[in-house]
């Protein structure tokens, strides 16, 4: 696995096969297809970033890299690609074998292009919509995480505020004389030539002709656009005050009815007053949501409580009301919002569903964040918020506006993208017939990304595969850059090929890319039964690359390579993204959209959670996911992810109840107690959203949260010592 990490060190690329199959069939018969989970802009600290443009092939558009070949007399190089032969311009005119620029570099098959003057002129920008229908104590929660955060914005980056209950308000800011806001009603679907004609755009200006829309760059002056998006530095007082005097939504709410909310009004609201004021900007919509959506577009429930907000079993039953019309509402505006360039963040925080299944078309869309919490009072919730604008060594590195292309040599093609992007429908040879997630096109939109932002794209074999990825995006320092990876795998065919196959499969990438196509196809596909896709996919990857004799159980063995995925699909086929049963829709949903934006490496503990193991006997070490792993004189460090559980024996519980640790004589009883806290602490810091921290003792009242991340390994052992599941209901070994 260890070259495998190295290669993501290098690229930002984990593929399930790092040796490609040759044909179409071989390729098929692996079951796992060819894939690559890619981080695009991934860190790199040796990485360069050159001053200039990228030299491009002249018929397919690629750009010169160490795969090309170059013939320095005649100040040629062909591409890779479509083997175009293309002239140097002037500047290369040096070029030779011993001065190479460094795009030709072997080393460096990512790079970095940033073009002087390609600098964003428009600072960040952050329009915060607010729920104020909540009770007293999470209004009090939300008020003081939201004045923290805005006192960690960037001076020069613009804000707007909306809050939204059963009206929409959209305040101000640039009236510094008294508060003043433009109500509108919340049942109510407002267009955005009657928002800009309501909020008096036009008293100076006049009116755009009817059919053209009105934008920064159609006539909307910067005095206009002000009086709505302010300077941080400028207006910081003025949102404070606001913030201060916010009050729960004061229209009455009879016993025997939810709150009056109308999140998908004030959702429309923002995106098309930033689409009016700024256009093609990073600007992001922060929406911090605390129940469910009941008043007009994007209703996911009716005010009634003793209607109930619909579960998985609704869904599939095709029982709930306000599902298909909510999800249609939330395509259309992602649409808006891609295409305007904006990024949809949402803050869910309440015990009951907020509506994110229906939301999460337009935050993966726009590669929104997303934090779900059950208060905003809650920690998860508090230290998320705080890391989005955190600009410290570990901050997110929030860029935007990123167009994503693809190309590959003529044997390969793309199915699609599982990942929070959008297809920008640009169709080619390069496409395949066959679409998986985002496809049918070469390019997508990423509106907003940060440096664990991970793609998953898939291809079709026809034969042999040279990648080529480039992203031009807008980084977080406001310049404008082109990220070029450049990829070259081996292919073999054959009967012999087989145990190339095996050296090039990285068990971990191959989990995650069914994970993730797993998740997809529980989506789109109604009559989907993900247990005996799995299985299936099990038993045929184990009788492709297993070796066994007939008849003979026991004989059965599989590579290194292979012995840990049957174990990953032992822990998917029960995580939750395939079992729903105990999820509302909109947990399912969270989970989904997390794996679906994250890397290998952490998408593996969100399949296999990791579970560490602290001792006085030993250094800490891996345990087994299994109640054997506990014991009194034990720490167990459980990390799932979305949870971090600091599991204490019951001996080591007593001696720190007993203030051991506090005396001088027991310092190492004090460092191993501390020990799994650094360590939590340590992944806390790296991760976001920031995940659950419990701490609890073996027999306490908190010890039940710890089980869940156990799975009693009930299975056999193969010839080789691999675990194997006694679930597989189909034959076939």
């Amino acid at each position: 696995m260890a070259e495998f990490m190295e290669l993501e060190g290098q690229d930002g690329v984990r593929m399930a096969w790092n040796v490609i199959p040759g044909t179409k069939q071989e390729a098929s018969n692996c079951v796992v297809p060819v894939s690559a989970v890619y981080t695009p802009i991934k860190p790199f600290p040796n990485m360069p970033v050159l001053p200039y443009a990228p030299l491009r092939c002249r018929n397919c558009r690629s750009v010169l890299n160490p795969f090309s070949i170059v013939d320095f007399a005649a100040k040629i190089w062909i591409c890779p690609f479509c083997f175009q032969r293309n002239h140097f311009p002037p500047h290369y005119a040096s070029i030779s074998d011993e001065n190479l620029p460094a795009e030709l570099f072997p080393q460096y098959t990512t790079i970095e292009y940033q073009s002087p003057g390609e600098a964003s002129s428009i600072p960040p920008v952050f329009m915060f919509v607010v729920d104020t229908s909540i009770i007293e104590e999470e209004m009090a929660f939300l008020k003081s995480a939201l004045s923290q955060a805005i006192g960690l914005l960037p001076d020069n980056s613009l804000v707007g505020l909306i809050t939204f209950g059963t009206l929409v308000h959209v305040h101000e800011l640039g009236f510094g004389t008294i508060p003043k806001t433009y109500v509108f009603k919340g049942s109510k679907d407002v267009s955005k030539e009657q928002l800009l004609e309501q909020m008096n755009f036009f008293l100076i200006k006049p009116k755009p002709p009817t059919g053209v829309i009105a934008g920064a760059r159609d006539g909307l002056s910067s005095e206009s656009i002000a009086r709505f998006l302010l300077p941080a530095s400028d207006c910081e007082f003025a949102l404070n005050s606001i913030l201060e005097e916010l009050q729960k939504d004061p229209w009455p709410t009879p016993v025997d009815q939810r709150a009056s909310r109308c999140s998908g009004t004030a959702l429309s609201i923002a995106a098309s007053l930033l689409g009016a004021c700024v256009p093609g900007s990073g600007a992001r919509i922060l929406a911090f949501i605390g129940g469910p959506s009941t008043e007009g577009p994007g209703a996911i429930v009716s005010k009634n409580l003793s209607d109930p907000i619909r579960s998985h079993k609704d869904l599939d039953k095709d029982s709930a009301p306000h599902y298909h019309k909510a999800v249609k509402f939330y395509e259309a505006l992602a649409k808006q919002l891609v295409h305007q360039g904006h990024v949809l963040d949402l803050f869910a925080c309440a015990l009951d569903q907020v509506g994110v299944a229906e939301l999460k078309v337009a935050v993966e869309k726009t590669g929104g964040l997303v934090v779900l919490a059950e208060s905003f009072g809650h920690s998860v919730f508090k230290d998320s918020l705080r890391r989005v604008f955190r600009s410290e060594d570990k901050d997110l590195g929030l860029s935007s506006n990123g167009i994503f292309e693809i190309n590959c040599s003529k044997d390969i093609k793309v199915q699609g993208i599982l990942g929070p992007c959008a297809s920008l429908e640009k169709k080619g040879p390069l496409c395949s017939d066959t679409i998986v997630g985002q496809g049918s096109t070469s390019a997508w939109k990423m509106c907003g990304l940060d440096q664990a932002t991970s793609l998953c794209l898939i291809f079709e074999i026809v034969k042999k595969e040279i990648p080529d990825a480039t992203l031009h995006y807008q980084h977080s320092t406001a310049e404008m850059r082109l990220r070029v990876t450049s990829l070259s795998r081996r292919w073999v065919a054959g009967p012999g090929s087989i145990q190339d196959l095996i050296a090039g499969f990285d068990q971990e990438a191959a989990a995650v890319v069914m994970a993730r196509l797993v998740s997809f196809k529980m989506e789109i596909e109604a009559e989907f039964d993900p247990i005996r896709w799995l299985d299936k996919a099990l038993i045929h990857m184990c009788s492709r690359f297993g070796d066994y004799q007939k008849d003979s159980p026991s004989s059965f063995s599989l590579s290194p390579r292979f012995s840990i995925f049957p174990q990953f699909m032992f822990h998917l086929r029960r995580s939750q993204f395939v079992q729903v049963f105990n999820n509302s829709p909109d947990e399912t949903a969270y989970f989904r959209m997390i794996l679906n934006r994250e890397n290998v490496a952490n998408s593996v503990v969100m399949i296999q959670p990791s579970l560490i193991s602290y001792s006085f006997q030993s250094a800490p070490e891996p345990a087994l996911l299994d109640v054997a792993a506990i014991a009194a004189d034990r720490i167990l460090l459980l990390d799932s992810y979305f949870t971090i559980v600091i599991f204490h024996g019951s001996t080591i519980a007593q001696w720190r109840k007993a203030g051991y640790h506090n005396q001088p004589e027991h310092q190492a009883f004090a460092q191993l107690l501390q020990a799994p806290r650094d360590d939590a602490d340590a992944i806390i810091n790296e991760r976001f959203p920031v995940p659950r921290l419990v701490i609890c003792d073996q027999h306490g009242s908190q010890v039940r949260i710890c089980w869940v991340g156990f799975s009693l390994n009930i299975g056999f052992q193969g010839g080789a010592g691999q675990f194997f599941p006694l679930e597989l209901s189909e034959s076939g070994l």
